[in-house]
């Protein structure tokens, strides 16, 4: 897998942590649904340095394509996307996290941050 890829896969979790609101009435939402902007940065290997991008989060979860995770009523996120795994918590307005995979079978790790849109 090519180092932009794992990256990319990575962000598109954490952009799955956000899939447009469905038209579930406003009770049944959850307190993180909406657009998320996420920001991943690399802190070891050879994944791409730094990407962002736009998310939704949908009743709680994070899915689309290969992605799949949760965000819980308190904030607790995890994802998985391909081999890479993310975790972090969301506060209010913003949050941060961590992750890790690999790329072409080396290591890669980082932090994410997101602030709703």
């Amino acid at each position: 897998m090519r180092p932009n890829r794992i990256r990319d896969l990575f962000f598109a979790s954490i952009a799955a942590t956000t899939v447009i609101v469905a038209a579930a009435p406003v009770s049944a939402q959850q307190p993180y649904d909406g657009l998320w902007q996420v920001t991943v940065v690399t802190k070891s290997g050879s994944c791409d340095a730094h990407t962002t991008s736009t998310v939704n989060v949908s009743d709680g979860k994070i899915s689309g394509g290969p992605v799949s995770g949760t965000v819980g009523s308190g904030g607790l996120v995890r994802v998985s996307i391909n081999g890479a795994y993310a975790n972090g918590q969301l506060s209010g307005n913003s949050g941060s996290g961590k992750w890790n995979g690999a790329s072409s079978g080396v290591p890669c790790s980082g932090r994410w941050e997101a602030s709703r849109q």
